[in-house]
């Protein structure tokens, strides 16, 4: 059987080359984030910082964080997304530079500052250079190799940022991420090219659509259900960056180096389950599954699951438990960043599908705002440090689980194009079949 041109990926050599250099471009970006929290104890030494400073460091991150990715989302619907990335990628490695010097609070505040405005559209700007090159139903397993980016630059590169702390001081840690950003910035000049799909707008989103008003695109129960899957899923991610170490530790006796060990095995998890589980989308939606089932349930499912083994984990002391429960609760929801952008790509016309992925970006990010505040309340308010964690954990367990059902029930792609061509009238698509 000949594959149609909708089944085709356009020059597969250079739309591989994209999505690896895209991987790496989100391993940045996770270890930018990470090395915060890597380079704590030296900097609080260093610069004399109260625990609350240091807190309003990590916080003033997201200052800027969702804003930009909204901002930028329109801008390339506009822009070519070779030239946005470079700027990004730039701002990344010029706001390293100051830690070179006299460091003081004030500048520390403000690199994170101009770190979270230039990394908030990162993901959703990178799956939309991707979605330029594969079509609809291809889609699920290079997203899935972007986002396994984020797990190497969080798990896996940061014993080696450690080293390098350890090593050479805390600056070298910082001096190592921009000198790489500057070289991918090199590179990407060379290697970056715009997608075959930008003007095949057919193929390229919104099976055809011309243009859907933002109101009706963004309260689809499509958009709402990927929404609040993603919201939940990053509930529990915030939670473990911040919070995981602190629990194996005060409440459940690990010595900080095996805590440090534990806390590395959900992203080391998540690098083979993320392109395994966007592989299986992937040949499900090419041999006729529909992507409210390949997609939808799927993603919608792994949330859930997640959910019940975190509130399975509040109630465990076992340690030949509690670890295989951290590995694979911690990771397996994060497989809605893999299947949720496809499908909100999908239902956009190519000129808003930037910043319908931006806009979801940054309103699921808004969970790293609350859930890691939400946590602490809890753990305070407990009668002892264990007692506080159990209640956050189960709390946290039921609101992931919740939402991976709601998910689940709100995700259909399918319904939501029919109900688009309803209310905007038919598409390019049926306009080409009728000729």
């Amino acid at each position: 059987m000949t594959n149609t041109p909708s089944q085709q990926v356009q020059n597969p050599r250079r739309a591989w080359s994209i999505v690896a250099m895209l991987f790496i471009f989100m391993l940045i970006n996770f270890a930018d984030k990470a090395i915060i929290g890597l380079a704590a104890v030296p900097i609080m030494k260093d610069l004399n910082l109260t625990n609350e400073q240091f807190g309003q460091i990590g916080s003033a991150f997201f200052l800027l964080f969702s804003i930009s990715a909204v901002i930028v989302g329109f801008l390339v619907n506009r822009v070519q997304t070779k030239l946005v990335l470079t700027i990004m990628a730039l701002i990344w490695a010029f706001a390293q530079l100051p830690m070179l010097g006299v460091v003081s609070l004030p500048i520390l505040m403000a690199s994170r500052i101009v770190l979270g405005a230039g990394e908030g559209p990162a993901y959703p700007v990178a799956l939309h250079a991707v979605y330029k090159w594969f079509p609809n139903e291809k889609r699920a397993l290079p997203t899935s190799l972007v986002s396994v980016g984020g797990a190497v630059g969080s798990g896996v590169v940061a014993p080696l940022l450690t080293w390098i702390i350890l090593t050479y001081g805390w600056h070298a840690g910082f001096l190592s991420l921009g000198a790489i950003g500057f070289a991918w910035v090199i590179v990407w000049m060379f290697v970056g090219k715009e997608g075959p799909l930008v003007v095949d707008k057919v193929e390229a989103g919104g099976n055809g659509l011309s243009h859907v008003p933002y109101m009706t695109l963004l309260t689809s129960r499509t958009f709402l259900g990927v929404l609040i899957a993603e919201f939940a899923a990053y509930w529990a991610l915030t939670v473990a960056v911040v919070w995981l170490p602190a629990y194996l530790i005060k409440a459940q006796g690990y010595s900080p180096v095996q805590a440090s060990w534990i806390v590395v095995l959900p992203p080391f998890v998540q690098i083979f389950l993320a392109p395994g589980l966007g592989f299986v989308s992937q040949w499900l939606r090419t041999h006729g599954a529909s992507s409210r089932v390949s997609r939808g349930l799927l993603g919608g499912g792994c949330v859930a699951v997640a959910g019940s083994l975190l509130m399975i984990l509040s109630q465990v002391s076992n340690p030949y438990l509690q670890i295989p429960l951290v590995a694979i609760g911690f990771c397996i929801g994060s497989v809605i960043y893999t299947l949720g952008p496809p499908m909100v790509g999908e239902i956009s016309p190519l000129h808003q599908r930037g910043a319908a992925l931006g806009i979801n970006n940054a309103l699921f990010s808004l969970a790293g705002l609350i859930a890691p505040w939400v946590m602490g309340h809890i753990v305070d308010v407990g009668s002892n440090p264990a007692e506080g964690f159990r209640n956050g954990f189960m709390l946290a367990g039921a609101i992931v689980a919740t939402a991976g059902v709601l998910a689940m029930l709100l995700i259909n792609p399918e319904r939501s194009l029919a109900q688009f061509r309803k209310l905007t009238g038919p598409s390019k698509v049926d306009a080409m079949a009728a000729a």
